[in-house]
C-alpha cells in the first residue's frame, strides 16, 4: 500500500517541459537536477545521452548496496525460518480474534529471536521508485534528453523491437532465480515470473530511457548477487552440509547395530 501510494504521489504531476524556471520540490529540484545529471555525465561521452543514463544508474545501484545486500541478507534470514513460521500457523489455524493474535504475538517473537524485518524487504524498491519515476519524468519532460537517441532507440519512445524491456525482464528473472537458490526452501513462485512480465509489461509500453534503466540496474543486481551471495558457492555448502549429515545418519545406525550386537551376546 506505501509503494503504491508513492507511485500516485510522484505520478500526480504536470507534463509539462522541466526547466530553471520550474518550482516545487519534485520538478524544481527533483527532476530538473536529475536531468541535469543526466546531460552534465552525457556531455563527457560526446552527449550520448544513453551512456549518461547508464553511468547515473550505475552510481545509484552503487550507493544502494548497503541497501539491497541488507535486503538480501534479511530474505535469507527470513527463508530460513519459514519452518518455523509454518509450524505457528499450522499451530494457530483457528481463525477466530484470540488464537490470530496469539499467532501474530508467536510469529513477532520468532522475528526478534531470528533479528529479521519481514517489511525490510520492500526498502530498496521504496528507495529506487523515485529514481526511476524521476527519469522517467526527467527524460520525457525534458526536450534535450526526449529527442535523443541510443544504439537504435530515440530515448523518449518505446522500444520497436522491443530488445531493452526484453532484457529488463531477463536479468530481473535471473537474479530472482539466483536469490532463490541454495535456500533451505524455494521461495514464492509467483512473485518468482511475475515480477519480468511486470517489468516487461511496464518497459514495453514507455520510453526506451526507463526500459535502459532497469536493464542496467536489473543486470547491476545480477553481478551483485555473483558478489555478495553467490548462490553456486550456496548450493556447494548445501550439499556438504546434506552429505555430512547423510555420512552421520550411517554412523549413527551403524553404531546402533552393533550396540544391539553387542547386547544380544552379553545375554546369551
Amino acid at each position: 500500500m506505501a509503494m503504491m501510494g508513492l507511485v500516485v504521489f510522484l505520478t500526480a504531476c504536470g507534463t509539462e517541459p522541466v526547466t530553471s524556471e520550474s518550482t516545487g520540490i519534485w520538478e524544481g529540484v527533483v527532476i530538473y537536477n536529475f536531468a541535469r545529471a543526466i546531460i552534465w555525465v552525457s556531455d563527457f561521452f560526446g552527449g550520448n545521452y544513453g551512456i549518461g543514463i547508464i553511468i547515473v544508474t550505475l552510481i545509484i545501484r552503487a550507493m544502494l548496496i548497503p541497501f539491497t545486500h541488507f535486503q538480501q541478507k534479511n530474505m535469507q534470514e527470513m527463508s530460513e525460518i519459514n519452518p518455523q513460521l509454518q509450524e505457528l500457523k499450522d499451530k494457530y489455524s483457528a481463525k477466530d480474534p484470540g488464537t490470530q493474535e496469539k499467532l501474530k504475538e508467536e510469529q513477532q517473537r520468532l522475528y526478534s529471536e531470528a533479528g529479521v524485518n519481514p517489511y525490510m524487504g520492500c526498502l530498496p524498491l521504496l528507495v529506487q521508485m523515485p529514481v526511476f519515476i524521476a527519469l522517467y519524468q526527467a527524460v520525457n519532460r525534458t526536450d534535450i534528453l526526449s529527442t535523443g537517441d541510443f544504439l537504435w532507440v530515440n530515448l523518449g519512445q518505446p522500444d520497436p523491437y522491443f530488445i531493452l524491456p526484453i532484457l529488463a525482464g531477463l536479468f530481473t528473472l535471473g537474479n530472482s532465480v539466483m536469490m532463490s537458490m541454495g535456500k533451505p526452501q524455494a521461495g514464492n513462485k509467483l512473485i518468482t515470473y511475475m515480477m519480468p512480465l511486470l517489468i516487461v509489461f511496464i518497459t514495453v509500453r514507455l520510453s526506451s530511457a526507463l526500459a535502459l534503466y532497469f536493464a542496467v540496474s536489473n543486470g547491476f543486481s545480477v553481478i551483485q548477487t555473483l558478489l555478495f551471495q553467490n548462490p553456486f558457492k550456496k548450493i556447494k555448502e548445501l550439499k556438504s552440509k546434506e552429505e555430512k549429515e547423510r555420512e552421520a545418519e550411517i554412523q549413527r545406525r551403524r553404531a546402533m547395530k552393533k550396540a544391539q550386537k553387542y547386547r544380544r551376546n552379553v545375554k546369551k
